[in-house]
């Protein structure tokens, strides 16, 4: 097993690679720029025109890596990390949609937020059922740290797990602010996965986490800032998926608590901030929202910014591997 997951890595990274530098040019010549958010930091202005939809790069690479290793895997009958690629896909093209509106309007607006959370929530609710049907699925809820399991009404579980999925693709989806920042964010997010996967001989789903680390560090090369290529709604609400996918795949949903600690705490800052607006009629508790606006406006540089939000996920992906350990370890 662990050759292929292995083998995924290197593949996704290989090809992301590859794709980054052969789609780079290709996006500049077809003038596919990213609009700045006007309310942003001003100095993101300079940001304006840079190459948009990136995440095709990473998604190339993880789709690529997940069908050549995961090939024995199809054969002998587990196509869950095929439920999980297509899972995310759904949301690559939401946001693809999301891109080509923002590029079609010239303007940082896309499909309007009720569209959005409508989509989400269908392909949600479509991506549980199908979980159960095939039988890789349970609305048992596993609790970390505590190791102990309770069983939710069906319904409930499909709420449940409605409300978690577009939440946790969202806050991914906030967390896409700087450069690099959601790419740093999620590779220990994925690599935690691949080693709970690793643990609990979890092939399918070890080879799919694995590629995403590949998949993003090779993103990562064009990625970080200055950065060349943004990953766009494309590439943020495919990661987004693909984390609450295997979240639900490996039948530990709760884990996303502690595992998306810092997408939580940038949608957190905003609601914090746009609830105390209203309330006090135009005060802010933070400079700017989300949080990691919030530093910079403090001074902090884009560097460290992504230097210090990459290493509280990876003490938080670390911490989440321990509290899942006892279950089958």
């Amino acid at each position: 097993m662990i050759i292929q997951v292995m083998l995924s890595f290197a593949v996704a990274l290989a090809v992301s690679v590859t794709a980054g530098l052969v789609l780079i040019p290709v996006l500049r010549r077809m003038k596919v720029g990213q609009p700045i958010q006007e309310d942003g930091p001003v100095w993101h202005s300079t940001k304006e025109g840079t190459p948009t939809m990136g995440g095709i790069i990473f998604i190339s690479g993880i789709i690529i890596a997940c069908l050549i290793t995961g090939f024995g895997e199809m054969t002998a009958g587990n196509y869950s990390h095929i439920i999980v690629l297509s899972f995310a896909l759904i949301f690559s093209l939401i946001g693809f949609l999301d891109d080509y509106e923002k590029l079609k309007k010239k303007q940082n607006l896309g499909l309007t937020a009720k569209q959005k959370f409508l989509l989400q929530l269908i392909a949600a609710i479509a991506f549980v059922l199908t979980m159960q049907l095939t039988g890789n699925l349970t609305t048992s809820v596993y609790v970390p740290f505590v190791n102990i399991s309770f069983t939710l009404p069906a319904v409930i579980y499909y709420i449940f797990a409605a409300f978690v999925i577009v939440g946790t693709v969202n806050s991914v989806n906030i967390t896409d602010g700087i450069d690099g920042l959601s790419s740093g964010v999620t590779i220990p997010v994925a690599a935690s996965f691949t080693a709970i996967a690793l643990l609990w001989g979890d092939t399918a789903n070890g080879i799919t986490a694995a590629a995403i680390v590949g998949g993003l560090i090779g993103f990562l090369f064009f990625n970080f800032y200055p950065a060349k290529v943004f990953m766009g709604d494309t590439g943020s609400l495919f990661l987004g998926g693909a984390v609450c996918a295997l979240a639900f795949s490996m039948d530990i949903p709760l884990i996303l608590i502690p595992l998306g600690i810092v997408y939580f705490i940038e949608t957190l800052s905003v609601i914090v901030q746009v609830t105390y607006f209203k309330l006090t009629k135009g005060k802010r508790i933070f400079k700017m929202s989300p949080i990691h606006h919030h530093f910079e406006m403090c001074g902090w540089s884009e560097y460290k910014v992504f230097a210090v939000f990459t290493t509280v996920s990876a003490i938080f992906a670390v911490i989440s591997y321990f509290g899942v350990y006892q279950r089958y370890g």
